[in-house]
């Protein structure tokens, strides 16, 4: 005779603190301290002596047990042999659960960092430091970790909160325009799929974000972080509406793994957003000329929305159907119906589309946005 026990637990409620400020790393020792815990700062080898021995010198000044560790920086060291590497140099220093992972960079590190947090002696305290655009508004934010495979970006991961994440605008004065642009696309992103007037305000200040004006570039990570939070908290394990935040990623992700990343994440998802929105325009749910007010919005940001080479259909098609979103080997997409509006579709906010229709935007994606 079978026995059954019944075991409830309460659901799990995450809290933590997003802080923008735009005076140091250093402002935060205090926070550090009290977290009474050593310190693992993880970052890539470019930011090393630019952020990353800065911060652990004024840990240890401050009293505080750090540790800086530092990985070869890009997207093809987002592996699990990355992970396993780092993991062994926390073990060879003797950092057990007391320890708090501290992630300073960029999405590759966030994403990478956030995952070993995770699993390190089976969940460690995590602080998200993003010096990136792209990190400060998406990848810190939400909880989302992992790593690539030859199969596809992001196949492997968690969702693991952090306790806080601190985004210092200051660090962007060093950042790249390229890197930058990658984070606008984000927060273009964002606006596309809820929020009208955020567009419109991204719309109107090209220049001024571009030349990185303060309190534009303020207020317009701290919209792009609301924005992003507020999905988050009404789905934290992508059920149902926090796919709206994949809006452009189906495609972007496929064209960064067939280019072997040499399309940055933001070209790849622009143009993915505007593949996704031509799919929009052929299902009849948006507008040619909110189609049009997308790209120029893209071009006024100075997105390349280029392709390296044409992909033969039937590639494109056999890597979509390895995303994530993918079902029984179909790939789904978001669908806007406006500047600010996506479909729900059933509550799920993404869907499959006809396979016909979907040639036709890839079609137009190889011929439109091709390099020859």
């Amino acid at each position: 005779m079978n026995q059954t026990l019944i075991c409830t637990i309460p659901a799990n409620i995450n809290t933590y603190e997003i802080v923008i400020q735009h005076a140091g790393l250093s402002q935060q020792l205090a926070y550090f301290k009290s977290l009474h815990a050593k310190c693992a700062i993880i970052t890539d080898d470019n930011l090393v002596l630019l952020y990353g021995e800065p911060l652990c010198q004024a840990l240890k000044e401050s009293e505080v047990e750090a540790h800086l560790f530092s990985f070869p920086a890009g997207e093809a060291s987002k592996t699990r042999a990355t992970k396993e590497q780092l993991e062994d140099q926390l073990f060879a220093k003797g950092l057990g659960r007391d320890t708090c992972i501290l992630a300073l960079g960029g999405g590759v590190v966030t994403d990478i960092t956030g995952y070993l947090a995770a699993t390190y002696c089976r969940g460690v305290p995590l602080v998200m430091l993003p010096t990136s655009l792209l990190a400060m508004v998406d990848a810190s934010l939400g909880g989302k970790t992992g790593v690539n495979v030859t199969a596809g970006k992001n196949l492997l991961g968690c969702i693991y909160q952090p306790q806080r994440v601190i985004i210092d605008t200051s660090t962007l004065q060093s950042l790249p325009k390229k890197e930058l642009t990658n984070g606008i696309v984000e927060m273009l992103k964002h606006g596309i799929i809820t929020n009208t007037s955020y567009f419109e305000f991204l719309e109107q200040h090209a220049h001024e974000l571009l030349a990185l004006d303060p309190h534009t570039l303020k207020t317009a990570i701290f919209e792009s972080c609301r924005i992003k939070n507020e999905i988050v908290e009404q789905d934290e394990k992508e059920q149902g509406k926090r796919h709206l935040l994949n809006f452009g990623h189906t495609v972007g992700h496929t064209l960064e793994t067939l280019t072997h990343y040499s399309l940055s994440h933001g070209e790849a998802v622009a143009i993915g957003m505007l593949v996704e929105s031509k799919l929009a325009v052929l299902l009849g749910h948006l507008t040619q000329d909110s189609f049009e007010r997308i790209y120029q919005v893209l071009m006024a940001y100075h997105l390349p929305l280029q392709l390296p080479c044409q992909f033969s259909i039937h590639t494109l098609l056999e890597a979509m159907s390895m995303d994530k979103k993918s079902l029984k080997g179909r790939p789904r997409f978001v669908i806007i119906n406006g500047i600010g509006s996506a479909l729900p579709c059933e509550s799920l906010y993404c869907m499959h589309v006809e396979e016909a229709v979907l040639k036709t935007a890839l079609d137009w994606m190889n011929n439109a946005l091709c390099c020859h």
